[in-house]
Formats: structure tokens, sequence, C-alpha cells
């Protein structure tokens, strides 16, 4: 095997971000292909915690190169921020290890007021977004507007494109919303100031990844949010503004997808949301109370606690599906050390329909029932075990169960927030 695509089976917050940074000891390349900083993967190593929005999570393992891959929407302010933040830990970020693709698309600051602008104006029907500005930025993206960090390096040419920009943009903001208009020399000024500190990690790394793919080195593509977040699979219109899976690896890291060996889906051993959007399993008890504080349960990005749930597996069985799963991780096991019963999502029912399989034709799935199943709970302390033979019984059972509920082998499972509290099952 040398690729390996990894990426999010539930709405996100899987905990990717620590079997990334696990799995990048045994590559040479890591990429992201999609989303923006909306995205967090958090790292724990020893002592120490890493928040990484944009940069791949094989930064912090030395002789890795990570790229962020054309498909990425790159606020320049933002990954400089990151790029700061790690040198200033003693985290070598160099332009060897570290490469940007110049023709991914740029965050303005445009876009990130028209972001917070639009929430407001949708009052109730606010879709949840972080404002970070990715929405708008792939929506010029798409609208053939958008610039791209190669423009950055062209002053002619960013003068002129960003100056037709704004003359839009500001027209939406100052006349539709009733804000102040942004600057064009400042706004010029300012990104071109920060292209420059980002030329030396700027290049072709589609052209850099296959060229590394033909030498044999070991690749592994770093998905962002979930799959159930998927501009075209996700819960539509509450989603993100990228394809989320293995689907958004070809464009997003031009990457041949035939020469992807392996797609693992993560997810955990319950499941979780952020912000507004249907959430089939959600609990509002002191089951959900307690799952949400015991898996400490906010927004590696916003801070925002997330709304909490048991497993779904007709949702997870769909994405693992979709994206070509032939394993997957659960994660946060020991989340659920001290719940006395826990319950699975194994259909939907619509009035007289049962669904066992996820029914992405509905247009609304926010008033679907769902049948469960229950399965006793364990009150051992699972963070110190490293071995499956060494789980108890009861633990093992529960996790057989979901291994034949969506019917994909379980490669790999987390026990706790640190680098090795993982238990290896080599199924996949």
């Amino acid at each position: 095997m040398t690729t390996l695509s990894v990426f999010g089976a539930q709405w996100g917050d899987e905990g990717k971000g620590k079997i990334i940074d696990r799995l990048a000891d045994r590559v040479d390349v890591v990429v992201r292909y999609q989303g923006g900083a909306n995205a967090g993967h958090t790292v724990i190593v020893g002592n120490e915690k890493y928040v990484l929005h944009l940069i791949p999570s094989g930064i912090l393992h030395k002789g890795r190169v990570n790229m962020i891959g054309g498909g990425v929407a790159i606020d320049p302010i933002k990954l400089l921020e990151e790029v700061d933040g790690l040198l200033e830990r003693g985290v070598a970020v160099t332009p060897e290890n570290l490469r940007v693709c110049a023709s991914a698309h740029v965050i303005f600051e445009h876009h990130k007021r028209i972001d917070g602008l639009a929430e407001v104006w949708r009052g109730a029907g606010r879709i949840g977004t972080t404002g970070r500005g990715i929405g708008p930025a792939y929506a010029d993206k798409t609208a053939r507007t958008g610039l791209r960090i190669s423009d950055l390096l062209d002053a002619d040419r960013f003068q002129a494109r960003m100056t037709a920009a704004l003359a839009e943009k500001n027209a939406l903001i100052q006349k539709v919303h009733g804000e102040p208009a942004l600057e064009l020399g400042d706004q010029v000024e300012r990104y071109l100031a920060l292209g420059e500190r980002l030329r030396p990690f700027v290049g072709d790394t589609g052209a850099e990844l296959r060229r590394a793919h033909r030498a044999g080195k070991r690749i592994l593509f770093e998905g962002a949010q979930g799959l159930m977040l998927d501009i075209d699979h996700g819960t539509y219109p509450y989603v993100t503004s990228s394809n989320t899976g293995t689907g958004g690896i070809a464009n997003g890291a031009g990457f041949p997808p035939n020469k992807i060996d392996r797609a693992w889906g993560i997810a955990k051993a319950y499941c979780t949301r952020v912000g507004e959007g249907p959430f089939p399993t959600e609990l509002f008890d002191a089951d959900g109370d307690a799952i949400r504080k015991a898996g400490k349960e906010f927004g590696t990005t916003t801070g925002r606690p997330r709304r909490a749930g048991w497993f779904d597996a007709v949702a997870v069985r769909y994405a693992l599906e979709l994206c070509g799963a032939d394993g997957w991780i659960a994660t946060k096991l020991d989340i659920l050390d001290a719940v006395d019963e826990i319950k699975v999502g194994v259909a939907y029912r619509v009035g007289d329909q049962r669904y066992t399989e996820y029914p992405a034709h509905l247009p609304n799935i926010e008033g679907v029932e769902v049948e469960y199943e229950t399965y006793p709970g364990w009150s051992d302390d699972l963070s110190g075990v490293r071995r499956w033979e060494d789980l108890p019984e009861v633990v093992r059972s529960y996790v057989d169960e979901l291994e034949r509920l969506v019917g994909v082998p379980i490669v790999m499972l987390s026990v706790g927030p640190e680098r090795d509290s993982v238990i290896e099952r080599n199924k996949g």
C-alpha cells in the first residue's frame, strides 16, 4: 500500500487529527485536499497540544512533506499565523516540508465579511457557518471570479483582479447589508505582502505529488470535516462547501483516483454535530450531557458546544459505502466508559416507510424516527488498554456489533487523546 485516504464518516470532529498524526509516521507525504480554516485537527504529543487548521498533521513528524492542495480554500492570514505559531514552538516549517498549491483559491477579508453578514440576513434560516469566509470563496471559485494563490505573486494581475472583485463585493456590503466598504488600496497592499511571505512555499503540488507517487513514496490523504457535510452528498444545505470524502481527492489534490490503494473512514463510537442541520440520533437528556462533558465536545476551531447523540449506523454505513472504505477507525471508545446502557441507531422510519439505507433522496430528514438497538455499557477504564485481547468482553462485543451493522471491518480503535492511545486490529 502506497496511498491511503482517511476521511470523516460522520459530521466532522471524529478525531481525525490524532489518527492522521499516528499514520503520518508511516508515510512520506501528507496531503490536505479540501476545506478551509473552519476545520481543526487536534494532536496531543506528550504534554503538548497542537491545533492545526490548514497545515497537514504530518508537520509534527520530521522528514514528511506536507501539501495543501488546490481544492483547499486558503486564508493566507490564518495560514501564516499557523506557520508562525509552529515555528515559535520549535516545529520546523520550511519550503521543503510545506508545499502550497498555486491554484488554491484565496479567502479574502470580503469573503469573511459577507459570510457573517449573510448569516445575520438569513435569520432563522441560517446555515450555521463558522464565519471564516469558506462558502463565499468557493462560490466565487464556481462563478469563475475567484482569485488564486498564484494571483498574489503577480502585483499587476492582482491589482486588476482585486479591483474588479471589490467593486462587486463592496456594492453588496454597502447596498444590501448597509455596512462600510473595504478600502481597495489597503486590501491590495495587505494581500500582496502576504503573498510574498508565501512565495517560497508555493508550487504545482499536483505535479509534485504525482512525481512522488511515481518514485514509490507513501502518501496519506487527509480529509477535513465529515462525509455528512459533503456539498453533494451531505445533509444539504447544512453542509460545508467542498467534497469531503474520497471523491474530493482527484480534483482537490490533482491525483489520479485509480491510484488510491485504500480508504479508511473515521467515526466516533457515538456521534456529534456542530451548528445547524438534521441530526437524527441527537440526545437532549442527561446521557447527551454526560457524553458531551466526558468527550470535551467543543469545537476545535470555534469553541462551540457540539450536539451529542448515539452512534448512527445508517449514516456511517452510507458514508463508508459512498467513499469505498475498506476499513474504518472507531474513536473515543473510552468516552462511553461510564454509560450504563448504549444505544445504536439501526434504521430510520418516516411514516410507514423503514429505511436501513440512508435516504439521501428525502428533501428533509429532520423529522425521521430512529429505530435503536440497545447494548450493555461497561464501567471499566479503557484508556490504558493497547491490545484487542485486553478489552473487556462487553466492549469487544459492542465493537463487533458496530462492525456488523456498518458492514466494514474496524481496523483501529482509539481509547484516549494521546498519540499512543490506540488499539490496532490489523483487519484492513
